[in-house]
């Protein structure tokens, strides 16, 4: 799907992009109701319905809004807070509008960097496809690089424990 060969206006190619995201986002929420509803019929009812896991839902209800908003930014993760947000039966007057939100910066910032990095990516294959394909290498590399440093760096940081010398 490459909205630069769609031959509409901008304002369309935002609108159609939208509304993509939105039925694609909803659908994944009702899809995680559904299974959240299954679940209840099983004997994950007794997990569902005990305190901690109420408690949950409910801090997830209550702060998930903005997590959904932003998970529009990522890639790949959208998709799992909108199922997690299906699943923990997350209210619709707090899914709606966060959900609305981050589509439109998702349909913004595709119509816009991302349709003119897939241009601009076709046009460098075209060019030198080696080339191209090396530019992919050496991000992909760039960010498995600062995923393995955030890892070692977080198992060489002690975690905080707390000092049983103070207890009297």
């Amino acid at each position: 799907m490459d909205p630069t060969t769609w031959n509409l206006p901008f304002p369309a190619v935002v609108a159609t992009l939208f509304v993509i995201v939105m039925l694609r986002a909803n659908g994944t929420y009702w899809l995680g109701r559904l299974g959240s509803a299954g679940a209840h019929r099983t004997r994950l009812a007794r997990l569902l319905d005990s305190p901690g896991y109420l408690k949950a839902t409910e801090r997830i209800d209550r702060f998930g809004p903005p997590v959904i908003a932003l998970s529009f930014l990522t890639i790949g993760f959208q998709t799992l807070a909108n199922l997690a947000a299906g699943v923990t039966t997350m209210k619709l007057r707090h899914y709606l509008p966060a959900v609305t939100i981050g589509s439109v910066a998702w349909a913004f910032l595709y119509a816009t960097l991302g349709s003119v990095g897939v241009d601009l990516f076709g046009r460098l294959f075209q060019l030198s496809p080696a080339l191209a394909i090396g530019v992919v290498v050496v991000v992909a590399a760039a960010i498995a690089g600062y995923v393995v440093w955030q890892l070692r760096s977080r198992r060489r940081t002690p975690s905080a424990q707390p000092d049983d010398s103070s207890v009297a």
